[in-house]
């Protein structure tokens, strides 16, 4: 029965295992008795290992013989090695002949600037900044030696003085010029109280020449008054008499009208 019980399992694998026993196992495959034989744990790390450091340099070689394949990072804080200090980079100077190259280096872009500049005039300016402005013509380098702002002022005032002096000549030697201003309220100054006036003297009237005066200038007014003279009626004559009267008189004649007794 359990010859039979065994042949029907081998024969028949599809119909399964039917087990009733909770501590019912199978059969371990690796140390069962017809098992191969297996290495031991220190060579097997030691293949691992190896098979590794072969993947990872055909790894490396693939990256190096295709550079076009590109890098692919899948962590955010994955970085490449620096270029500066790797294995295989070359020789750099010091920090302090760096700085003196860069220095130099400005320097002579700023000359070469310089000279453009003067060269070419006709390139122009350009500037971008609002607040940009040119040097001061007057304390540039090249600059020419200035005078003292006293000695500038007391040139001004000796300018002007001989300016004033001028006008004043040319005023006294071309009189027919004649005087423009245009100002309304301007006028000119009185000959008899000028500052270069001579001194006068003031002569006051008697009160008896005043008198004296006052007194034949009416009785003069008087006989005028009383005179007879002709009226506006009696002038009117005709031209008969008119031209009578001018041939018996002389042109430079003068009529005196009855005064000329009272007169004399």
């Amino acid at each position: 029965a359990a010859l039979k019980k065994l042949a029907v399992d081998y024969l028949h694998p599809e119909v399964g295992v039917t087990s009733v026993d909770g501590a019912c196992f199978g059969r371990n495959f690796f140390n069962r008795a017809s098992a191969p034989d297996m290495e031991d744990d220190e060579f097997a790390d030691e293949r691992a290992e190896v098979l590794a450091e072969a993947a990872a340099l055909k790894k490396l070689a693939v990256d190096y013989l295709h550079p076009e394949v590109g890098v692919t990072s899948v962590d955010g804080a994955c970085f490449g090695r620096n270029y500066f200090n790797r294995a295989s980079a070359p020789d750099v100077e010091d920090s302090e002949l760096a700085e003196e190259r860069a220095a130099i280096l400005a320097e002579v872009a700023s000359l070469k600037k310089l000279a453009v500049d003067y060269l070419h005039p006709e390139v122009g300016v350009t500037s971008v900044d609002g607040a940009a402005f040119g040097r001061n013509y007057f304390s540039r380098a090249s600059a020419p030696d200035v005078e003292d702002v006293e000695l500038a002022n007391e040139r001004a005032a000796v300018l002007a003085e001989v300016a004033s002096l001028k006008k004043l000549a040319v005023d006294y030697l071309h009189p027919e010029v004649g005087v423009a201003h245009t100002d309304g309220a301007c006028f000119g100054r009185n000959y008899f109280n000028r500052a270069s006036a001579p001194e006068t003297e003031v002569v006051e009237a008697k009160p008896e020449e005043s008198s004296t005066d006052t007194s034949s200038l009416q009785a003069l007014a008087a006989r005028v008054k009383g005179a007879n003279l002709p009226s506006t009626k009696s002038s009117k004559l005709d031209m008969d008499n008119v031209v009578s009267n001018a041939a018996k008189k002389s042109a430079s004649s003068v009529n005196l009208f009855g005064l000329s007794e009272e007169v004399m």
